[in-house]
Formats: C-alpha cells, structure tokens, sequence
C-alpha cells in the first residue's frame, strides 16, 4: 500500500477544491524584491476539470504588484494562494505571450496526494520502481489539449527559470534545446552563484523564494521557484514537476530576488542563493517536495584543462541524480575546455576521465582522443559522459558515483590519421610461423606513419584461410555493443566492465579471424557454437533487426592486438588474408 505524506494540519488548514467557485477573492504570496514576502490579489475564475486522470486547475486572474506590467512570472511556480486564510494551491501554470497575468493554481490537496513518502517508494523493488515511475509520468502529465482548439494558447506549467554562472554563452547555447527539453529556462550569467554558506542554517516560509542547486564550486546552476506549503520540517514547492525524477536528492537554498525582467513572452525573476536551508527528496508531477535541515549529496568533479595558456583547474559538485548527473557533467566539461581553448576550427582534444564509485565497485576509466573541424570539445563532452549516464541510468543502485575526475590536454591541430595500407610479411605460413604486419596511417599534408605487429602462428592451428582486419577502434566497439542494454550486465560490476572494454580512438586494432560461426555478445565472443545453438542465434540476430539485437553475428575470432599512433585519432578499416599450410 502507497504511504503519502499527509499533513499535520495543525498550522494551515486548507481551502476545499470542491468549494471552489467563479468570482471567489483570494491572496497569493511571492516575492518580487529582495526576500521579503509580499501580497497578491488573485480572483477565481473558475475550475477547469480533468486536466489530467481525476485532477483539476483552479483558473485565476493575478493582480497586485508588478503583475499587470510582467503578467505571470517564472520564479512564482509554488507562490501560495489562499481564500480565507485557508490554502488553496499554488500558482503553477500560465499562457505564453497573455496580456493579462492569468494563471492556473495546483490545488493543495493534489500536490500532497501524488507525493509518496520516501519509505513507500524504496520498499517497491528495482523494476518495479521503474514501472511506478514510468506510470506516474504517464498518469500525471498534463493533457490540456481539449481545453481549447489547437490555434489557442494552451496552458502550460510555467518554466523553472535555471542561473548558470561560470559558464561561457556557448555552453547555454548548446546546451539550451536539451534544457528546454527538461523544462528549463536556462539564464547564462544572470543571477545565481553559490550559496552563502556550507551549512544547512536557513529557513524558509510559504512565499519564499528558493534555489535548488544542481551545481556549485567554480561553476553554479541553480532552479528558482516557490514554497507553498511548510509542514514541520516537510516542505512544498513549485506546485509542478521539476523534472519528474521521482525520488532524487538536490540541495536547496533559500534566495533572493535581485530584479524582475518583463518580457513579451514569459517575465522572470533574476534571484541569487543566500543560506542553505535543506534538500529537495522527491520531484512528481504536482510539485516538488523535500526537508528542511537535510543535508543532500553532491558529487565532487575535478576538472584540469592543460592548454596554451598554462593549466587550469576546476573544482565542481554536481548533484547526484541518475539523470541530472550526466547532463550537468557534459556542461561543466564543456563550459571548462570551452573557456581556455579555442572551442572553433580544426582542433584535438586528449581527454583522460575517471569515475570512482560508492563502496568496492571497480572505477569507471573513459579516456580517449577526439579530432574534428569544429566543435570538438562538445564531440568530447558527449562522448566521454555517454558511459556514465549509461551505468547511472542502468538500475543498478551500487553504481553511485563517488567523484569524477578529467585532466584534458588541448591542441590546435587536427591530429587524425587513416588507415591507408595492410599487407602481412608473407601470404603463407605454417602453424608455429611469425608474422609481420604492417600498417601505413596516412593524414594532412602527405604525412605517414608506418607500423609494424609481430603475430605468431599458433601451433595446432587448423589450415585454411586467416583473416587480419586492421581497423579503428569505433568498428569494433559497434559491432560488439550495438545490442548492448542494462539487461545484458548481471550486475553492476560486470557492466562498468564491459564499459572499460571500450577502445579508444587512438589506437588502430589488429583483429585476427577466421570464417567459422561466431556471435558476440555484449563484452563476450562465443565462438564455433554448437550447430543447434548457431541456428537459434542466427534468428535470434535477424529476428530482432538493426542494432536491437542481442546476438551479433560475425567471424570467429582468433586474436586481437593494438598498434598505438599516439595522440592521433586512426580511422578506417582493411583487411588481409594468409593461408595456413600444414
């Protein structure tokens, strides 16, 4: 049975939703300068039912304040509205470009009753936790499509302004559509920073701003709403979903408001942190919830960039969600190399990560060597942060990152070869017999590298055809992970081992095979199966098509060797054959 947090009723009783009616005269509460609570007027317009399965929104009309030249402002998300001293809701939905501040109220019953209790949801095992989760994003998002033709503006929660400082433009910039996605409203360098103090001292009222750090150190992210409702140490804000995480773990800071900024489409409030106050635990669809005086955890980064103007060095904590914690990864990475090198033009980039992990779970190393005509340090930032999100997000509760750590190492030059010639020492040999092969990787400005691996025949090889395959390390890591899921890992620590076994790019890789039945599982090569078990692979891999499949047919594998170019990226792929003679 699901546990709610249930009020305790003895401070703020609260206003029924079924005793709302039209021309009803209300007071909300917010903040426009400063820290100071202040009063509005709200007038009720009426009850628009079944926005969602069995929810409604209570539409009103705001005044007071700046409100008839800003309308409904981003940062009100949570102001609390109350009708006789009682609380109805919180001010949590409004109208693009209105001319007029209407907005819609989350009723106060409905934020409380789809919030479980913390203890409820980790008694529901891994996947069912998924499921619940799954279904309450479905059950809860809003649908008001029916409440006016499409050509009509609909109503929308309104958009969590976030304050990024420390971050350069092009990191919002690119960051910005995926933001938006999540229902962010990104502000590069406007407002902000960190909060004030380390320790968990502050306290805060209905009406209060708030700031829900999702990062802080040399780089802040902050996500900027409104308490409506305090119960004790509970409390309640935002009166929508954040980012529909279910339960999470964000710290949260009381703050300030420096300005408001009208705008023709959504005005906002430019606030700053000030105290820390406590930590967000569960984020569902009707609001935000969390606990005054909890200390929340934050991952530290570290971050080092050795570049043309001498070594610069980053010290970050991201919070720790299995959805933010790569987003907010890729950013810093990005933001840091982006404010010391050249982000435009041809470039490379030497990037080696690592990321420790809660208890005795092996580290997570994703090293690599990236090479574009532009944009490079994004290519790197979303390359090297994919594995991560992968483990995080893979259901495996002891994969908790402890720290993450990068040192990268920039050049101005586009540092790629191509694998231009194969060819072996000999075109036959005899089990026992060594063999040469040679690699030429060619680049820019008739530059060539030649390379040489020594392989030796085993003995008791069988005779026939051998193949060499010389190529990238990209080729290889498709054709062995294209059907790799969270499922295919019995645990956490053998998937953060199949995530090492990654190749870099700066290495060509020498694959020794032969044309004899073999699949390849994620991380494992079963090789020459039993004539029954080939059959029921080969359908298993052309029955689910494309890179779905589990099972991945190819040649059986002999051997695999590696040929270092340095700090060059090699592509490309050639192959070659020897004849094995008795």
């Amino acid at each position: 049975m699901l546990i709610l947090w249930l009020p305790s009723f003895g401070a703020t009783p609260f206003f029924p939703l079924k005793d709302v009616k039209p021309g009803m005269k209300g007071v909300g509460k917010t903040v426009f300068a400063g820290g100071r609570v202040v009063d509005f007027q709200v007038d009720i317009l009426g009850v628009i039912e079944n926005t969602s399965p069995k929810q409604a929104i209570v539409l009103a009309r705001l005044s007071g304040g700046p409100l008839a030249e800003t309308g409904v402002i981003q940062g009100m998300s949570g102001s609390p509205v109350y009708i006789d001293g009682k609380l109805l809701g919180a001010v949590a939905l409004g109208f693009p470009f209105s001319k007029e501040p209407i907005a819609g109220i989350q009723p106060i019953e409905q934020m409380i009753e789809s919030t479980p209790s913390r203890a409820a949801v980790q008694s529901l095992s891994r996947t069912n936790y998924k499921q619940f989760a799954s279904n309450m994003l479905d059950q809860f998002k809003p649908t008001l499509a029916a409440l006016a033709p499409r050509s009509q503006p609909e109503l929308h929660d309104i958009s969590t302004p976030v304050a990024f400082s420390g971050f350069t433009e092009a990191t919002v910039r690119a960051f910005g559509p995926r933001l938006r996605a999540l229902g962010f409203e990104p502000e590069a360098g406007i407002g902000g920073g960190a909060p004030t103090t380390k320790q968990y001292t502050g306290a805060v009222q209905p009406g209060d701003m708030i700031s829900v750090q999702l990062m802080n150190g040399d780089l802040n992210v902050g996500a900027d709403g409104t308490v409506t409702y305090v119960d004790g140490k509970k409390i309640y804000a935002f009166g929508h979903r954040f980012l529909d995480t279910g339960l999470t773990d964000l710290p949260f800071a009381r703050a300030e408001v420096l300005t408001l900024l009208p705008s023709l489409n959504a005005s906002f409030k430019i606030s700053a942190p000030r105290e820390l106050v406590g930590s967000i635990t569960s984020d569902f669809s009707t609001s935000i919830a969390g606990e005054i005086g909890r200390p929340a955890h934050l991952v530290p980064m570290h971050v080092v960039v050795k570049g043309a103007t001498g070594v610069h060095d980053y010290n970050i904590n991201v919070a720790d969600d299995r959805l933010l914690t790569p987003v907010l990864t890729q950013m810093a990475l990005f933001s840091t190399i982006d404010a010391t090198e050249r982000s435009t033009g041809a470039g490379s980039l030497r990037v080696d990560g690592h990321i420790e992990f809660e208890g005795n779970e092996p580290p997570l190393d994703v090293s690599n060597v990236f090479t574009a005509d532009s944009a490079v340090a994004l290519q790197a930032a979303i390359s090297l942060v994919t594995p991560l999100s992968f483990a995080m997000q893979s259901g495996f509760n002891e994969l908790k990152p402890k720290q993450i750590s990068f040192v990268v190492e920039p050049s101005e030059q586009k540092h790629q070869l191509q694998i231009d010639e194969v060819w072996l020492s000999q075109r036959e040999a005899r089990p026992g017999d060594t063999i040469d092969i040679t690699c030429v990787l060619s680049g820019e400005h008739g530059q060539q590298i030649q390379k040489a691996v020594r392989y030796r025949v085993p003995v008791g090889a069988p005779v026939g055809r051998l193949f060499f395959t010389v190529s990238d390390g990209n080729l290889l890591n498709f054709s062995e992970l294209a059907g790799l899921t969270p499922e295919s890992a019995r645990s956490g620590r053998q998937l953060v081992g199949i995530l090492n076994g990654i190749r870099p790019n700066d290495k060509a890789y020498v694959r020794i095979w032969r044309q004899e039945p073999s699949f390849q599982l994620p991380g494992v090569d079963l090789t020459d199966p039993p004539p029954s078990a080939a059959i029921v692979l080969s359908k298993s891999s052309s029955s689910v098509g494309g890179g779905g499949s589990l099972f991945v047919a190819r040649g059986a594998q002999v051997a695999e060797m590696s040929i270092s170019a340095g700090n060059y990226v090699v592509s490309g792929s050639k192959t070659v054959q020897l004849e094995i003679k008795e």
